[in-house]
């Protein structure tokens, strides 16, 4: 069975994101959508982002135009997340996260989860040091609910 570390992504920039160099560091992955009603969530993943990134914690975002509420190209979605969020955190090329043409990583996330299917932009899987997933939480979980188990995470070496 694969684990976390065998998945790579392409960054917005056009880099590789290789899951190799986040070995040993708690890692939120959320799907997101700039122009979806959770979008100010992307506040409070970047503050997270921000005061715990020291830690060994990481934060990927993978846009998602699935549910019809991304901006059309990867610069208009950074520079859209930069001006209006501040987000500095890696984010992908935007990915499909149901069906056939799928992102390999969610197929993955999905499967370790046991939840099925993504029903909405911002849903968020925290992996911990060891790169297995703690847990996966809906949209309309505030990031800031989800600290205290990253806190615990980055405690556990």
């Amino acid at each position: 069975m694969a684990t976390i570390y065998d998945f790579s992504e392409t960054e917005m920039n056009g880099g590789r994101i290789d899951f190799q160099d986040y070995k040993g560091n708690v890692v939120l992955i959320v799907n997101t959508a700039s122009k979806c009603g959770f979008a100010p969530q992307l506040e409070v993943i970047e503050a997270l982002y921000r005061k715990y990134h020291a830690d060994g914690f990481e934060v990927l975002g993978l846009p998602s135009n699935q549910f019809h509420q991304e901006l059309g190209s990867n610069r208009e979605i950074s520079d859209y997340c930069n001006a209006h969020y501040g987000v500095t955190f890696p984010m992908t090329s935007k990915i499909v996260v149901n069906g056939d043409d799928e992102d390999p990583l969610f197929t993955y996330l999905k499967d370790v989860s046991g939840h099925g299917r993504i029903k909405w932009n911002f849903t968020k899987f925290l992996i911990g040091r060891d790169g297995e997933l703690i847990d996966r939480y809906a949209p309309i979980t505030k990031p800031e609910k989800i600290e205290p188990f990253i806190i615990a995470a980055l405690d556990k070496k």
